[in-house]
């Protein structure tokens, strides 16, 4: 198996299905703010198979009403907080 693509994916997946969203869902809140994604790179973000530039970050953030530092796994978390008070 192939090493992961992304770290995000399995927080997108956690984040999007408490908004009881479905992928499709979150692919049309993609759309509405101006990125053309399908749910199909929606699954491959989440089963962390598509690299996730910092661009398309900020728009599944956006479209998540999330911040991007939430994206990230609970360590990660920790570094922007450490990077935020330093």
């Amino acid at each position: 198996m192939a090493a992961p693509r992304n770290i995000v994916g399995p927080q997108v997946m956690r984040i999007r299905n408490g908004k009881s969203m479905s992928q499709s869902d979150l692919a049309v809140a993609c759309q509405l703010i101006g990125w053309d994604v399908s749910r199909g790179v929606i699954a491959r973000i989440e089963g962390r198979v598509k690299w996730v530039s910092d661009s398309e970050l900020l728009q599944l953030a956006k479209a998540l009403k999330v911040t991007v530092p939430e994206l990230f796994p609970k360590s990660a978390q920790r570094l922007f907080r450490i990077a935020q008070a330093g």
